[in-house]
């Protein structure tokens, strides 16, 4: 009994995790007409949107953590220089910015009329670069999923005791060595782990391929369910191909949760590399600071463009239009309301984990509640949201509960981030403050407000600033519930690209990437200061 009653607030979760999910699969797996497996993958349309959202997902994984270790290893060797700092932490900018915000500026610098083919011009080249296709998916997933690698990366170097290195010099290693005997190892234990998170964040993309694709050819299940969907009225197609990506999605995270532990980004801090015999080399040093370059420029053009754009762009006739503030006034119900549901869940469950770990020392329980939560990840969000539109559709609420259900999906999808980041203070302050804490009788709200809040006050206010951001910017699910192109930010601005509004849309991209940087700010600023 007094296990149940300090772990109730987690099984609350869980339960609510399990009918939510659940529920919305079940649905969806009532509407889908059943099928032999067979029939279903002999269906040829099936079998290319599965092989291109496969092949697009290796590819996109294999391009951006083949960079990232290229470039990590540099930033680790290059353990001074100035705008360093700067420069990992502007890295972590593609994570907040809204996805169809950056696929604006990839289209100015890469697009038919970008800044790559106005060079190529004047070089007399004749041949253009295009944007659209497979190209300009690898193109994207790669703006974005590249410094989330390194992020993720750097910690491996950054592990590697100063000793290691004053023995390699004494020993002489060359660079590769460094690498094989070194770093390698270092590496390899965190790499399985980031590969799968890239797989999955590539593997669910929808407004990148559903910008950029550029027709049949290039369309992913994500995308499939959307049209199968919006544009089809297909509902059993869509409920078919919404379980055959949750099994896909299944399988990749049974390989996740193995690695699942290494999913910390770097805190920016030097490595140091005073020691390493390999940091002298003229060759090196150009080699280094050219592959940092050219990630920087490749990161920050599009950005730049953006911004350029939009100052040039009728910034009074698209401010003054109501229709704007509309949509955005909807945006930040919904980002408001998921970031208030998912910290519930997220400390629901961290208080829970934290007792199995206190009270009753089951190391292997807390970690299951973790992992489950976490696990959400894996669950792509155009399955919950098919779920939601088919509830919707069924109960003819598709215009009252529209903005609540977009929000719960952003909440569930965000919940793994919130946990990550404020479990492991939370639980370590449990652990070294659980002794002083019984002697002075300290427990319930008066020991959170005294001890647990001051030590998770930064913590929770950078992951609820990040969800909230994401779920501002977030086009996926809002796109399957739209009705008249209006209901969300990011769902007009990309109605205003589908139109060929691009002065109107510059602007447009410009005021929602200042408003997602805007309430990150406002966030860390109101609960992190």
């Amino acid at each position: 009994m007094r296990i149940l009653s300090g772990v109730w607030s987690g099984i609350v979760v869980v339960v609510f995790l399990l009918i939510v999910i659940g529920g919305s699969i079940t649905l969806t797996a009532m509407t889908s007409t059943p099928v032999s497996l067979s029939s279903a993958l002999t269906d040829p349309y099936l079998i290319s949107v599965i092989r291109f959202t496969i092949g697009q997902a290796v590819l996109s994984t294999t391009i951006s953590v083949g960079l990232a270790l290229i470039v990590t290893r540099a930033l680790a060797r290059r353990a001074k220089f100035p705008g360093r700092r700067l420069l990992i932490l502007l890295m972590g900018l593609p994570v907040v910015m809204p996805v169809i915000v950056a696929i604006f500026g990839i289209t100015a610098v890469f697009g038919k009329r970008g800044l790559l083919n106005e060079l190529l011009s004047l070089l007399g080249v004749e041949q253009s670069f295009t944007v659209y296709g497979l190209t300009g998916i690898l193109v994207a997933h790669t703006f974005f999923n590249l410094p989330l690698a390194i992020r993720l990366l750097l910690p491996a170097w950054e592990s590697i005791p100063r000793e290691n290195w004053r023995l390699a010099s004494m020993l002489g290693m060359s660079s590769r060595q460094l690498f094989r005997l070194l770093e390698w190892p270092s590496i390899s234990d965190r790499l399985p782990g980031i590969c799968l998170v890239v797989f999955l964040l590539c593997f669910t993309s929808f407004a990148v391929v559903l910008t950029l694709g550029g027709g049949p050819a290039a369309t992913t299940i994500e995308v499939a369910i959307y049209q199968a969907l919006r544009y089809d009225f297909e509902l059993n197609q869509a409920a078919l191909l919404a379980l055959l990506q949750l099994s896909l999605c299944t399988v990749a995270a049974l390989g996740l949760l193995k690695w699942f532990r290494v999913f910390a980004a770097t805190s920016g801090r030097k490595v140091d590399a005073r020691d390493r015999p390999d940091i002298h080399s003229t060759i090196g040093k150009a080699t280094d600071f050219f592959c940092i370059g050219i990630c920087t420029i490749f990161l920050l053009l599009p950005i730049t463009m953006i911004f350029y754009s939009g100052i040039r762009g009728p910034i009074y006739e698209v401010i003054s239009d109501p229709i704007l503030w509309l949509a955005s006034a909807r945006s930040l119900i919904i980002a408001i309301l998921a970031t208030v549901i998912s910290m519930l869940l997220a400390m629901g469950l961290i208080k829970s984990v934290r007792f199995l770990r206190e009270k009753t020392k089951q190391q292997k329980g807390a970690e299951l509640a973790l992992t489950i939560g976490s696990m959400t990840v894996a669950i792509p969000p155009m399955v919950i949201g098919t779920g939601f539109f088919l509830i919707a559709l069924r109960t003819h609420t598709l215009a009252h509960a529209t903005l609540i259900m977009i929000a719960l999906v952003n909440a569930i999808m965000v919940l793994p981030y919130l946990l990550r980041s404020i479990s492991p203070p939370y639980i370590q302050a449990g652990e070294q403050y659980y002794k002083l804490c019984r002697h002075l009788g300290l427990s319930g709200l008066q020991r959170f407000r005294l001890i647990d809040w001051p030590i998770i006050r930064k913590p929770t206010a950078f992951a609820i600033g990040l969800g909230g951001a994401l779920s501002f910017g977030d086009m996926g699910v809002a796109a399957l519930f739209d009705t008249d192109g209006q209901i969300t930010l990011p769902v007009m601005l990309y109605h205003q690209l589908g139109a060929y509004q691009f002065n109107e849309a510059s602007v447009t991209a410009v005021f929602l990437l200042l408003l997602c940087v805007s309430f990150f700010w406002a966030i860390n600023q109101i609960i992190g200061r």
